[in-house]
């Protein structure tokens, strides 16, 4: 059978089964089986079991749920209030004022969480009152938060580079170290958007507040040394090579419930609903992993890989068209599909490409993730579009185009990662060097 058809069919197959509604891991599972019966002269049953035990029998992956509980103790604690009231002091006096709250308090809570669907959550159940309240922009607070909820995807420890490091077999702690810079230029793009809009549009601006003397700020900012510590208890001891990023989940986790005990918000039922949901989302993403790799292997037996690297390799596309395809590529998948299986997905089909095209893996795997980013924010399957329509109850398309302003800043993010390579690789090679 030819190629092009196979892949059409199969692409048909997967649109059709996901379009019913299942879960993505089933249909996975499900294209794979029907591909390895009707096309492969292979015991479909056996390539199922030993593909599905590789996928799961990997040491990296053993920081996943260690963080997912990081994020789901930190989500049942205070640490949104605490941000809240620690920045806020800070802001007042720079054009565009509390809405550089939800900016800085989704890249601090990104920091300890790991997860965009869990920033944009518990930073927006803070905040959003808060601004309503204070009479600011509704649709510059939803934008705002919107946007800057991705950033649980790039500042480490980000769930999803974990699972980009197990899929091409890169060292996680030099993913991580390469997430830092891109998410605080992104935390630098959002804010200088935020103050030059705020300096255009006073009228939407409400009256300024009562001035805040420095001596209760710094009093106030006390409330930010917890998240502060933890930060620095996660991250500072993978970057300073005391620990993997296993054990620095594990410090994680104990440091998490060490705050949440001394915040009073550490009870028998916080405690069993943080560990039940980090099981259910740690089986979700090993469910989309073991299936993605099981239609990994289903299409390298077809053939399929192979023929489309040759076919993009054919058509003689500069590094720079072969990225242009790549993003309208990862946005439009994204539109139906999540993160971590837009990732799982795709990685071994388009890594031949990219090795052969000569991109660094560390600096493709911060660019992969910035792309996501931005289909976490169009519809009609972005998370966290549907999160912020959960909270604030405007229909998902509305708060998309609330969110549009971010999405092309994003954009902007990917042409300046592009130019500037070194914004993702400078800080994994200083460390690797000292």
């Amino acid at each position: 059978m030819d190629l092009s058809l196979v892949a059409f069919l199969l692409g048909l197959g997967m649109l059709a089964a996901l379009a019913t509604g299942i879960w993505v891991a089933v249909a996975l599972f499900a294209v794979a089986i029907g591909t390895m019966m009707l096309l492969v002269p292979v015991p479909a049953g056996a390539v199922m079991a030993t593909t599905v035990w590789g996928a799961a029998n990997s040491w990296d992956l053993t920081a996943l749920p260690m963080f997912i509980w990081m994020g789901e103790i930190l989500y049942r604690s205070r640490l949104s209030e605490d941000m809240f009231a620690g920045l806020s002091p800070w802001m007042r006096n720079l054009p565009g004022r509390l809405l550089h709250v939800n900016i800085l308090g989704c890249g601090i809570f990104a920091a300890v969480s790991g997860s965009s669907a869990a920033t944009t959550a518990t930073v927006g159940r803070m905040s959003l009152p808060e601004l309503r309240q204070r009479g600011y922009d509704e649709r510059m607070a939803i934008g705002t938060l919107a946007g800057s909820g991705t950033l649980g995807l790039l500042i480490p420890p980000s769930i999803i580079l974990i699972v980009y490091g197990a899929a091409t077999e890169q060292s996680i702690a030099r993913l991580f170290m390469a997430g830092v810079l891109p998410g605080a230029m992104l935390c630098v793009l959002f804010m200088s958007y935020v103050a030059i809009w705020a300096m255009l549009n006073r009228d939407k601006m409400p009256e300024r507040e009562e001035h805040v003397p420095l001596g209760q700020r710094l009093i106030a900012t006390r409330r930010l040394f917890p998240v502060i510590g933890l930060i620095t208890g996660v991250i500072g001891s993978i970057y300073a090579g005391l620990a993997s990023p296993t054990e620095a989940a594990a410090i994680g986790v104990l440091l998490a419930l060490v705050l949440s005990w001394g915040s009073g918000t550490l009870n028998r039922e916080s405690f069993v609903d943080g560990l039940l949901g980090a099981t259910r989302t740690s089986c979700m993403i090993a469910f989309i992993l073991a299936g993605a790799a099981f239609l990994t292997v289903a299409m390298g037996y077809t053939g399929i890989p192979r023929e489309l690297a040759g076919w993009i390799g054919g058509m003689e596309l500069s590094p720079i068209a072969l990225l242009v395809a790549l993003t309208l590529f990862f946005v439009v998948l994204g539109c139906f599909l999540d993160g971590i299986s837009v990732v799982v997905l795709t990685t071994s089909v388009i890594l031949p490409m990219v090795e052969g095209a000569g991109f660094d893996l560390i600096w493709f795997g911060i660019y992969l993730v910035l792309v996501v980013e931005m289909s976490q924010i169009t519809p009609p399957v972005g998370f966290n579009l549907f999160v912020l329509q959960g909270m604030t109850g405007h229909n998902i398309f509305k708060v998309a185009v609330m969110a549009l302003p971010f999405f092309l800043l994003m954009v902007l993010a990917v042409v300046l990662i592009v130019a500037f390579p070194e914004l993702a690789l400078w800080l994994p090679e200083k460390m690797l060097s000292s």
